[in-house]
């Protein structure tokens, strides 16, 4: 973990469909109910995206990396085991409640002005359009991550559910 007297501007990376390619278990949001423990679980076995990954890596050298993921809580240890595993940048990784459904671009902007007080976030890098929208109407720089397969899905899940 960084040292808390880090400086350094900040490298803001969202996880689904920004580092790890979810297109293996999007079959778990097909039908309904959707089988959120299903895709959750399914987590571990995603194959890194190497434009992401080379992306953060490259931050790294002058930037403290953080990961702003709209996973919930429950999914943590698996979620710091992937990072680790593929070889991402050590750093602090911001999950949403366990019961916190509220739309990706909410949640994630208020974490995004909790820790920009005081800090400069160089960027966000994110797949999520609503996101990336909401985080550049707030004055943040912006990387939307298009490098993912695109995922409707998930998409519908980010937005309408509030759950990743």
């Amino acid at each position: 973990m960084s040292d808390s007297n880090d400086r350094r501007p900040l490298a803001v990376f969202d996880i689904d469909n920004t580092l790890a390619d979810t297109d293996h278990r999007q079959h778990f949001l097909e039908g309904r109910p959707r089988d959120w423990d299903g895709f959750f679980g399914a987590a571990p076995a995603d194959p890194p995206l190497a434009r992401g990954v080379a992306l953060a890596v490259e931050q790294a050298a002058d930037c403290e990396v953080v990961y702003l993921t709209g996973r919930p809580e429950r999914c943590r240890a698996d979620t710091q085991e992937w990072l680790t595993r593929h070889g991402l940048p050590e750093g602090r990784v911001w999950m949403r409640g366990n019961q916190d459904r509220r739309p990706a671009r909410t949640t994630k902007l208020e974490v995004l002005r909790r820790i920009s007080r005081g800090r400069e976030v160089r960027m966000l890098v994110d797949d999520d359009e609503l996101v990336c929208r909401a985080a550049r109407a707030a004055g943040f720089t912006v990387v939307l991550a298009d490098w993912a397969a695109d995922a409707p899905e998930l998409k519908s899940a980010q937005e309408g559910e509030g759950r990743t």
